[in-house]
């Protein structure tokens, strides 16, 4: 990997929730973005089909800090095709309806504020030059534009992106995140494979291992 290549960025937010998957009802937030997560945020800022992003590292800058919320949710979602013959026969979803909702817990973080470090890598075929999107990125970044509103794992909970001008060091805590999704492994039939990593905060900095990415 070309140090001099990585892009950054920093992302920062009220609230934000990266849910482990272990968690089956409530949600409980890692400490610190997925790795998928923080792609989704530079897709947010700039996506192109011919490349694609690979995160390498995500700094954490505040203090980490959790609080609980309990919000009601319902418990199915209502299909297209339900709607259609709800509008051709009649009937209707009522969220109010207890056995339609439940109330869940889910322990989130406050205050967050992050660095994601990460490089393009250019898709086979493509023979446009890694540095153009660079540059691309770079300056949506400075005047602030994306194509849509970035958010920090849930997409009540919205996302403010900067340079990273500035920016606090990383904070001095190393722990165990314990196993983290890297990233889905789609097979030919189009399903995908979880992928996991045992994740590891060293003074503030996740790493993000290698991984080819089709």
């Amino acid at each position: 990997m070309d140090k001099g290549s990585l892009l950054s960025v920093r992302v920062k937010g009220d609230f934000a929730c990266f849910t482990r998957p272990e968690m089956k009802v409530e949600r409980v937030s890692y400490p610190v973005p997925t790795p998928s997560a923080a792609r989704g945020i530079l897709e947010s800022i700039f996506w192109k089909p011919e490349f694609h992003w690979r995160v390498r590292e995500i700094h954490v800058l505040s203090p980490i800090r959790y609080f609980s919320i309990a919000r009601n949710e319902v418990n199915a979602k209502a299909s297209e095709r339900t709607a259609r013959g709800w509008q051709e026969h009649g009937g209707g979803f009522d969220a109010s309806s207890p056995e339609n909702r439940a109330q869940r817990h889910t322990l989130a973080l406050r205050g967050a504020d992050y660095i994601i470090r990460a490089d393009v890598h250019v898709r086979d075929g493509v023979r446009e030059d890694p540095a153009k999107y660079r540059d691309q990125f770079r300056r949506r970044v400075a005047r602030g534009q994306c194509f849509a509103q970035p958010y920090l794992g849930c997409r009540e909970f919205a996302a403010a992106f900067m340079t990273t001008d500035g920016a606090p060091d990383p904070i001095e805590a190393t722990e165990s995140l314990g196993a983290m999704l890297l990233d889905l492994d789609y097979q030919a039939d189009g399903t995908g494979v979880p992928r996991f990593f045992q994740a590891r905060l060293e003074h503030g900095v996740l790493a993000v291992p290698e991984w080819e990415v089709a």
